[in-house]
């Protein structure tokens, strides 16, 4: 226990020190410093942070948990963001550095109006809030209570630990987010996000030696033999967790709106020195998506394959804690703790950021009387710390019952569809109008909740009546259907009530717009790839 504490102190202590010398000379006087490292982010340090902002015991502990419950198709949540981060380098990014854009709203309110882009932002904060903040600080406070089994160790009851790890992690979060800006984030993401990919690797590794009694590829072979059907990719029969089917509908709405307009994830992109950094970064992250599946799906199956006579379907949120306590050294373990709470970290002080950034220069300037750039930032600080607060209180109080990562994904989804819709509407058409995307905003959350949540039983007996079903529509499915209707919706509205000026869309020169040579190669490789995952594993 004292090697592991010794070990996991030391690897935090030495990300902060590295991070601290490299941000402390860094003006933070104006909100380009702080809220986008100076736009002088190269593509490592962009890609590490967009992978570690994305990636986090959620993932760790919850899509394990699911491929332990399930079968590998839950890797679909990877697999195809590879896709729409192709979209995104190519099509999206492109468009916001030309525009010099700081946040997504920013683009809505030259496209449409500052009320729309008001909209956005209070929508963007509220799905920040109850989902993704607290949710992480609860999985990375129940996972390390996993890992090194504090409640036990100390005689403190598992609530109270839970709320003590809540509180310190999100406590240290927040310090790099309020205090070092987004640089000193991605700095720490790109650190830890190294330690993330070998220490994450080394467990399914570790795995599949103890199941081939130290033959690799006999462990591999040992366990695609005894459990075949957890190698499904497709998941597609009746019922399915995530069905095959939801890739061609809500799956495309959900990851495209992920990488190419959800402001936690674009502003490391828009942070980018120039369009060749950006896209490289960005591209590279793609890659490292589609690796991410040996990471936070394989060894979901590899601890069926060990715990199932153990576990029930209830406790597979323990499965993952279980491997790592099985098969690494614990001279490793605090290692790994640290790695896993930097991840932890690096989600959190990313979305916080990101969330002052929305505040700062969405809300608070946008109602200021010419705001000094220092009182920008200084507004940015205390959105961070209310935030942060908030999601420290809300986390312990999540129910835990059932799949945190399946929660997480539906809860964004009652915004991303609408969102989604108003933000391609005003790229791709001239006379879409500002009441339009008014309308959509506000209308398409509020079906979605009437129909997935507060009348959901309802509405999927009603389905199951009317299609002949034995089982529930995928909430993905939903999440299609609000975007389609969102988009009839604005379509319908702007027939009668036009915009009233054709958006002619600016050129700021922020930065070089000269694109990477070897983007559109990358973009068909990562493509091809990704196709080939689903040949190779489909049953």
């Amino acid at each position: 226990m004292v090697l592991t504490v010794g070990s996991f102190l030391f690897f935090t202590a030495m990300v902060a020190v590295i991070v601290y010398l490299l941000v402390r000379r860094d003006p933070q006087s104006t909100s380009d410093d702080y809220f986008l490292g100076g736009r002088q982010l190269t593509a490592w340090v962009i890609a590490g942070s967009l992978i570690l902002t994305n990636l986090s015991t959620e993932h760790l502990i919850g899509l394990n948990a699911d491929a332990f419950n399930h079968t590998i198709a839950v890797m679909a949540w990877e697999t195809t963001s590879a896709l729409a981060m192709i979209v995104t380098a190519l099509f999206f990014l492109p468009r916001y550095l030309k525009r010099g854009l700081t946040t997504i709203p920013d683009f809505l309110a030259e496209r449409f109006d500052r009320q729309t882009a008001f909209i956005a932002t209070i929508l963007f904060l509220f799905s920040y809030v109850i989902a993704i903040l607290p949710v992480v600080l609860l999985f990375g406070a129940t996972g390390v209570e996993s890992l090194f089994g504090i409640s036990e160790s100390f005689g403190i009851g598992r609530v109270t630990t839970i709320w003590i790890l809540v509180w310190m992690i999100g406590g240290i979060g927040s310090i790099y987010a309020i205090f070092g800006g987004l640089r000193a984030v991605a700095l720490s993401d790109t650190i830890n996000g190294v330690g993330f990919l070998l220490m994450g690797l080394l467990i399914p590794i570790l795995g599949l030696l103890a199941i081939g009694q130290g033959d690799l590829f006999e462990g591999v072979n040992e366990l695609y033999t005894s459990e075949p059907e957890k190698f499904d990719i497709t998941g597609d029969e009746p019922g399915s967790f995530l069905p095959f089917s939801v890739l061609f509908t809500g799956m495309i709405i959900n990851q495209l709106f992920f990488w190419g307009a959800n402001q936690s994830i674009v502003q490391r992109a828009l942070a980018a020195k120039n369009l060749k950094e950006g896209q490289k970064g960005v591209l590279i992250a793609a890659w490292f998506k589609l690796l991410a599946p040996v990471i936070i799906v394989l060894p979901g199956v590899i601890a069926f394959y060990m715990f199932k006579d153990e576990l029930g379907a209830g406790d597979a949120a323990r499965a993952y804690p279980m491997l790592v306590n099985e098969v690494l050294p614990p001279a490793l373990r605090g290692v790994f703790a640290a790695v896993m709470v930097g991840a932890i970290l690096s989600t959190f002080n990313s979305v916080l950021n990101s969330s002052a950034t929305l505040f700062s220069k969405n809300i608070y300037a946008a109602m200021s009387k010419d705001p000094t750039e220092k009182q920008v930032v200084v507004s940015g600080r205390m959105c961070s710390i209310v935030l942060a607060v908030g999601a420290m209180l809300l986390a312990p109080l999540i129910d835990t019952s059932g799949s945190l990562y399946n929660y997480l994904q539906i809860t964004n989804a009652t915004f991303f569809g609408p969102m989604f819709a108003v933000i391609l509407m005003g790229y791709l058409t001239k006379n879409t109008s500002a009441i339009s995307a008014k309308a959509g905003l506000i209308v398409g959350p509020i079906i979605f909740l009437l129909v997935v949540f507060i009348f959901g039983e309802q509405t999927q007996a009603l389905l199951k009546t009317m299609f002949n079903l034995s089982h529930d529509v995928h909430f993905l499915h939903f999440l299609a259907f609000i975007f389609l209707l969102t988009v009839a919706l604005m379509g319908m509205i702007s027939v009668f009530s036009p915009a009233k000026t054709i958006y002619v869309p600016r050129d700021s020169h922020a930065v070089d717009m000269t694109p990477w040579k070897w983007g559109r190669l990358n973009a068909v490789l990562l493509a091809g790839a990704t196709i080939l995952c689903y040949v190779l594993l489909a049953r």
